[in-house]
């Protein structure tokens, strides 16, 4: 099937202009009023609504009383917010958008002001990272050289190379482990004692009280 031409489409579109429907037929028996004490009359011709409908078509004839069609206060303020809501005034479409600007400058600054901070402080972050990268190497390096201490004491000790994973192995590193805390132990002891005889004897042994050069001399 071929498709309509544009001189098709035109002669459509002013066929539908030209068309006006006609006015609804009235009823023999006049306007249909749904009964309200009727069961089987259907819920949405009971409803305000139809009624808006019937007085919309038929006008007078219809019999409704054009103030029953008026919403209620309580309605109304209900379709008042709701037009708020959904259909701002241009005053509060304006302060809304200027909010909106306020909102999105103040962030921009905010934004601004941590990249220039998180900058400034770039050279010093750089700085703590060297050091602790070397204080890392560092420490791979004792830790190293102490593996190495320990394995060529353990060679000497069961006169053949052990593998640091070994149980003999570890069992050597716990021994030198706690061999280092009795040592370490043994010689604060020594320095507490130390200190306590040097305080012992300045207790004992005050140092004499230098007399000034303007002091008069006993008579």
């Amino acid at each position: 099937m071929a498709a309509p031409t544009r001189r098709a489409w035109l002669g459509l579109l002013r066929a539908a202009r030209s068309y006006h429907a006609p006015p609804p037929r009235r009823r023999p028996g006049g306007v249909y009023r749904p009964d309200p004490d009727d069961p089987l009359a259907p819920a949405w011709q009971l409803e305000p609504a139809y009624e808006a409908k019937l007085y919309g078509r038929h006008g007078s004839a219809s019999g409704v009383d054009p103030a029953r069609l008026w919403p209620s206060p309580e309605k109304l303020q209900e379709l008042q917010a709701e037009e708020r809501e959904w259909f701002p005034g241009l005053r509060e479409m304006e302060a809304a958008l200027d909010e909106k600007e306020q909102e999105e400058e103040r962030q921009r600054v905010e934004r601004e002001k941590l990249i220039a901070a998180n900058m400034a402080k770039m050279p010093q972050m750089i700085e703590d990272w060297r050091r602790e990268k070397a204080a890392r190497k560092e420490k791979e390096r004792e830790d190293k050289a102490r593996r190495q201490r320990l394995l060529a004491e353990a060679q000497e000790r069961f006169g053949h190379k052990v593998d640091h994973r070994s149980a003999k192995f570890q069992e050597l590193v716990q021994e030198m482990e706690k061999k280092q805390r009795k040592e370490l132990k043994l010689k604060k002891k020594q320095l507490k004692e130390e200190a306590k005889k040097k305080a012992a004897a300045a207790a004992a042994d005050p140092e004499p009280v230098p007399v000034s050069a303007g002091a008069a001399e006993p008579a």
